[in-house]
C-alpha cells in the first residue's frame, strides 16, 4: 500500500505538502491539491485518518431515484442502509449526483477528498461516466442493480428480477391469459435488461407467444402508459406486465379511460410493491422487493469490502403479491 512518502516522491513535492494535498489544507493551490488526490488515487492510497473512530464515513450517491417520501423507491433502500450502519458507529451522508456532477468530480478522487471509506450507488445508467471509472476503482462499493466484471472493490446487489418476472407470468397463465404485454422501464439499465430478458423466457417456457407489438419500453413513470397502452389493446392484451409499480398506475388509469375495466377486461401486474400499491383502485398485484433488507444487506456488503472480503453479487428473492388487478380471464 502505497505511504505519503511514496506520493511525494512521486510528484517531487515534500511529505507535507502531499499531506496537506490530502487533508484539504487551504494553502495549496487547487491544481495541486487535484494531483496529489489522483496520484493518491492511482497508487491506492488509503487516507489513516478514514479509519479513525471519529472519521467513519460512508456515503449513498442518489441518480434518477426519489427517496425522500415514504411512498418513493429510494426511501426503504436508505433507510435500511443509514439502520444497519448507525448500529455501527458510522456517519451516512447522501449525496445526490447528476451527469454533469459526474464529469467534474472524478469517483474516487471524490471520495478520498472528502473522507469516505466507501459508497452505495443508486439509480446509475450503464452510460454514465462513473459507471466506466468503477472498473478500475479501488474504493469499496455497492452497487445497486448494477454490476462491474473482474474488480474485486465493487459489488451488485438487487432482487431476482428473473424469479419475479417468472413469477409474475405464471401467475398470469394460471389466471387463463395468453397474450400478455410488457411495459418495461427505461432503455440503457441493467435491471430493464434483465427484466426483458426473464419476460421473454418465461414466456416460452410457458409456449407462449412472444410478440413485439406487445413489448416496449417506456420510463420509469406512469406517463410512460398512455404511449403504449393503446398499442397493446388493439393487439388483444389480456394483461399488462409493468416494469414497476407507478408504470402500472399509469396502465390501470389508461385502460380506464378508455372503457377498460380491471381486472374483468385485463389484468395488471407491477414490480416493486411500493407502499402506495395496495391504494390503487384496484390495489395492485406486484412483485415485492425487500427494500429494506436491500439496503441494510447493502452495508453488511459494504463493509465486509472495506475489510477486504471481496464478494461479487448478492440477490434477494421476490415475493408475488396478489391483490385486485388480476383476475382470471373470460372467454367472449
Amino acid at each position: 500500500m502505497a505511504t505519503i512518502k511514496d506520493i511525494a516522491n512521486r510528484l517531487g513535492v515534500s511529505v507535507s505538502t502531499v499531506s496537506k494535498g490530502l487533508n484539504g489544507a487551504s494553502d495549496i493551490s487547487e491544481e495541486l491539491r487535484q494531483i496529489v488526490l489522483d496520484t493518491a488515487v492511482e497508487m491506492g492510497y488509503s487516507t489513516k485518518r478514514s479509519k479513525k473512530e471519529e472519521n467513519r464515513k460512508l456515503c449513498i450517491f442518489i441518480e434518477n431515484m426519489s427517496y425522500q417520501s415514504i411512498d418513493e423507491f429510494g426511501y426503504d433502500l436508505v433507510l435500511g442502509f443509514k439502520q444497519n450502519a448507525f448500529r455501527h458507529k458510522w456517519d451516512v451522508h447522501i449525496v445526490p449526483v447528476t451527469p454533469a456532477f459526474q464529469e467534474e468530480e472524478k469517483y474516487d478522487t471524490y471520495l478520498l477528498k472528502n473522507g469516505y471509506c466507501g459508497a452505495f450507488l443508486m439509480g446509475f445508467a450503464l452510460h454514465d461516466e462513473w459507471m466506466k471509472q468503477l472498473e478500475d476503482t479501488t474504493m469499496p462499493t455497492v452497487l445497486l442493480d448494477n454490476f462491474i466484471e473482474n474488480n474485486p472493490n465493487v459489488c451488485y446487489i438487487g432482487t431476482d428480477s428473473y424469479e419475479g418476472i417468472s413469477m409474475a407470468v405464471n401467475h398470469l397463465y394460471t389466471l387463463g391469459h395468453k397474450n400478455i404485454a410488457f411495459l418495461n422501464g427505461s432503455l440503457y439499465s441493467m435491471v430493464s435488461d434483465q427484466r426483458q430478458e426473464a419476460f421473454e423466457n418465461a414466456m416460452h417456457k410457458l409456449n407462449l407467444p412472444v410478440r413485439e407489438d406487445l413489448m416496449a419500453h417506456g420510463y420509469y413513470v406512469s406517463d410512460s402508459a398512455k404511449y403504449h397502452v393503446p398499442g397493446f389493446l388493439a393487439a388483444g392484451a389480456t394483461a399488462i406486465m409493468c416494469g414497476n409499480d407507478l408504470i402500472a398506475k399509469g396502465v390501470i388509469d389508461e385502460c380506464t379511460q378508455r372503457g377498460f375495466r380491471v381486472p374483468e377486461d385485463i389484468s395488471v401486474v407491477g414490480f416493486d410493491d411500493l407502499s402506495i400499491a395496495a391504494t390503487f383502485d384496484p390495489p395492485l398485484t406486484t412483485i415485492r422487493q425487500e427494500r429494506n433488507e436491500i439496503g441494510k444487506c447493502a452495508y453488511v456488503i459494504l463493509n465486509s469490502l472495506i475489510h477486504h472480503i471481496s464478494i461479487s453479487k448478492t440477490l434477494l428473492r421476490p415475493k408475488l403479491i396478489e391483490r385486485e388487478s388480476t383476475a382470471r380471464r373470460t372467454s367472449k
